[in-house]
């Protein structure tokens, strides 16, 4: 298994939220039953499902400069972190998200213009384009520790993709397990912790995810 990062929350006062997302990806049939998380190492209770419909168009150049470098520009309403959201360049089981408020309209925001001229250059000349659309039917869970702290938050999601491009639509199920705010710090807890969800997941009838990301998937990749 690839290591994973220290979990991170931290806002900057004079620009968006960043957060350092820390999570494991798996493909799954449409009639997979849940896995049974009851092995994994320091989860004492399970939350009740949280339904959440989410939309997100996703934006790029006409040649693709933002998913060439490993990012991605989405505007997603629905959930609880509904806004503006670039996506950075994955680094093992994680990638850095930058997080802007939705706004008035679907206009993208001065400041997001701004962190893709600074992350991808050659984008800032070009115009930023609709390339894709996921919709997706998420039921979500928190995992909790002994002392109420979320250790980690899994998703069972249904989703519904269409190229903008090519007006190619896809539907998948596929499962996330993200770290949480009381996660473990130390990366052989961290390990220790993504094997056992393995374990689970693969019990369950569950593989690891075929593509890096729902916005590739989308796209064929």
């Amino acid at each position: 298994m690839a290591g994973a990062s220290e979990p991170s929350d931290a806002v900057q006062s004079d620009g968006p939220s960043s957060s350092r997302e820390v999570e494991l990806k798996f493909d799954v049939d449409g009639d997979t039953p849940l896995p049974d998380w009851t092995d994994l190492p320091g989860v004492a209770s399970i939350s009740a499902p949280e339904p959440r419909a989410l939309d997100a168009r996703y934006f790029d150049t006409d040649d693709l400069a933002l998913a060439r470098a490993g990012y991605a520009l989405r505007r997603r309403t629905g959930g609880p972190d509904a806004g503006w959201h670039i996506k950075g360049p994955r680094d093992g089981d994680a990638r850095t998200e930058l997080h802007w408020p939705l706004g008035e309209d679907a206009t993208i925001p001065a400041g997001v213009h701004e962190a893709v001229r600074a992350a991808v250059p050659s984008a800032a000349a070009a115009s930023l384009l609709p390339l894709a659309r996921i919709r997706n039917d998420r039921t979500a869970y928190h995992l909790r520790g002994a002392g109420g702290g979320v250790l980690a938050e899994f998703v069972d999601d249904h989703v519904v993709a269409t190229d903008e491009r090519t007006g190619i639509e896809r539907a998948w199920r596929e499962w996330e397990m993200e770290l949480g705010a009381a996660a473990p710090r130390e990366q052989d807890e961290i390990a220790a912790f993504f094997t056992a969800v393995e374990a689970a997941v693969s019990a369950a009838g569950a593989r690891p995810a075929a593509s890096d990301s729902k916005l590739a998937r989308t796209l064929g990749r």
